[in-house]
């Protein structure tokens, strides 16, 4: 995923927190903040150390970001996404993610025009 499809300033973390929408599942948490004008989604990922260690929790961010990827012609384009993960994604494989990051973005309603593709 290029670096411009990324959140990494603070300051962009906490206007996402403060303005934006959360919705929930038991796998993570999903901030989105409308942004009129942005010409692609940006996500920023949050994954506390209590998930695991270094290689664990950079191989959720890997999954995070390949689903991103497979579902990018499916999302919105004006909106940043916050990511938190919670403690069951340690445990999970890449389908299981990708399965559960499409479930709250359906939660959400960020898909456009509803339509989903089923490659889980």
């Amino acid at each position: 995923m290029k670096k411009e499809y990324r959140v990494k300033k603070n300051k962009e973390f906490q206007e996402a927190f403060k303005k934006g929408k959360s919705f929930a599942n038991r796998q993570f948490v999903v901030y989105s903040l409308e942004k009129p004008g942005q010409e692609h989604f940006r996500i920023g990922l949050s994954i506390s150390k209590k998930i695991g260690n270094a290689v664990t929790r950079n191989q959720i961010k890997r999954y995070v970001r390949h689903a991103f990827l497979e579902m990018e012609n499916d999302l919105h384009n004006q909106f940043d996404y916050i990511i938190i993960a919670r403690k069951p994604v340690a445990d999970m494989g890449f389908h299981d993610i990708k399965k559960s990051l499409t479930h709250v973005l359906k939660l959400s309603s960020v898909f456009q025009s509803g339509k989903v593709k089923r490659n889980c």
